[in-house]
């Protein structure tokens, strides 16, 4: 039989006070463990936003760099970026040349493929891993055996081409814009200063009118309702005219097959030294641009003694075809047309470019493939009367002024450094892009993912 317990210990088992200090033991307990539970997530959660911020600035730093670096230099360039907001003192190895690859984005899918020398788009993943010794340190974890939280973000950003400037007028200041014109669906009119519109045009389904503030139109005092389609079309926005800051590139790499703005469809190369074939120089002090000294798949250099000479392209009804003008002159076009031409231009004057009427800038085939024309100067281009332009592209430092034949325009981008002031009575044609593969563009960035 066993002996009973003393008195003292059958008494304190009876006694009910102090009971919640058990509680208050497990209670304290599990609150540590939920705090210092919180506290290993804010921190990694702190760590993934400091390495997204870093992953961002590295893609969009390797993309732009792209464009004229090689893919080594262009993630070379990311990874400084990446390391001066990560440094690796720090932070340890978060970014390597390896965690970003070039390729294509499929915005549809989502789906990103790597392509080495690809600069359409690019991948960036920065990390903190424990194989790295950069490992996210735990506080309350490590209780359980983890002492490091791996932490990967990644980052896609993406070229594109506004359709603003693929088809379009676009001004960095006014854009006026007449009577009774019908613009096609995806056209677009902007201006980062303000549009001006009179009465009686159309705007078709899906053509954008855009300015900082669209509040800032200016139309007659009948409003938008003169003009079907106009409200629809109107955006706020702004653009920063990158394409006006590659004119003087542009003017360079015309000549130059390694340029991105060398157009081999219009300029013979030869196989064995991958320069153009022929260079053709005329005299700015003779008759101007003759058909009859056009070399086909030329380049021409075009000269003159001073800024303020005028010269003659052409006469009227002629077609030059395939070649490349490069001038200092003002030139004065006849009535000709221009296919598989671009035509350059140093000079600054208002009316560096100019015709009296009848200019055709590019082959009127309904969008087909080829036959475009590209002008482009540091100067301004002055068309007063019927102005046709097909698959082509007007790009001017300074002002642009024309006026266009009923249906003679299919397919346009004009792009000025200051105004632009179009005419009544046109139809403007829309290719959505067909036929301008040859026009000069200046490549956007975003972010995809």
């Amino acid at each position: 039989m066993m002996k009973p317990l003393p008195r003292f210990l059958r008494n304190f088992a009876r006694r009910d006070d102090g009971a919640l200090t058990a509680f208050g033991i497990f209670l304290t307990i599990t609150m540590i463990c939920v705090g210092g539970l919180a506290i290993d997530v804010a921190n990694a959660i702190k760590v993934r936003t400091h390495l997204q911020v870093a992953a961002d600035s590295a893609a969009h730093a390797a993309l732009v760099a792209r464009e004229y670096k090689t893919e080594a230099e262009a993630k070379a360039i990311a990874v400084n970026i990446a390391q001066a907001a990560l440094p690796p003192s720090g932070f340890g190895a978060t970014i390597e040349p390896s965690d970003i690859q070039f390729g294509q984005w499929d915005a549809s899918s989502q789906v990103f493929t790597i392509d080495p020398g690809s600069n359409e788009a690019v991948m960036v993943n920065t990390q903190r891993l424990q194989a790295r010794a950069n490992g996210v340190g735990t506080y309350f974890l490590r209780f359980v055996g983890l002492n490091n939280i791996d932490v990967v973000r990644q980052s896609v950003f993406e070229t594109y081409y506004p359709t603003c400037f693929r088809e379009g007028f676009v001004a960095e200041q006014r854009v006026d814009v007449q009577s009774n014109n019908t613009y096609g669906n995806g056209f677009c009119i902007h201006s980062n200063d303000h549009v001006e519109i009179n009465n009686g045009n159309t705007f078709m389904t899906g053509t954008i009118v855009s300015m900082p503030d669209k509040d800032d139109l200016i139309i007659p005092s009948s409003g938008t309702g003169s003009n079907p389609g106009l409200n629809e079309a109107l955006r706020s926005g702004s653009y920063q005219m990158r394409i006006l800051d590659r004119i003087d590139d542009i003017i360079a790499g015309v000549e130059d097959p390694n340029s991105p703005y060398f157009r081999t469809d219009y300029v013979d190369i030869d196989p064995l030294t991958g320069d153009p074939v022929n260079r053709v120089t005329l005299s700015g002090n003779g008759p101007g641009v003759q058909l009859s000294d056009w070399v086909s798949g030329a380049v021409h250099e075009l000269n003159c003694n001073s800024p303020t000479k005028k010269v003659n392209f052409g006469k009227p009804g002629e077609v030059f075809s395939k070649g490349v003008v490069v001038t200092n002159c003002i030139l004065q076009f006849a009535s000709v047309e221009l296919h598989d031409v671009i035509v350059i231009s140093t000079n600054t004057d208002a009316d560096a470019f100019s015709a009296s009427s009848g200019l055709t800038v590019g082959r009127d085939d309904g969008c087909s493939p080829g036959g475009g024309a590209q002008l482009v100067t540091l100067g301004g281009m002055k068309f007063p009367s019927d102005l046709q332009v097909y698959g082509g592209q007007l790009i001017a430092a300074k002002t642009i002024s024309f006026a266009a034949r009923p249906d003679g325009i299919e397919g346009v981008s004009i792009v000025s450094g200051e105004e632009i002031d179009g005419s009544s009575l046109i139809n403007v044609g829309f290719c959505g892009g067909a036929g301008m593969d040859n026009n000069f563009m200046a490549e956007y960035f975003r972010l995809a993912t």
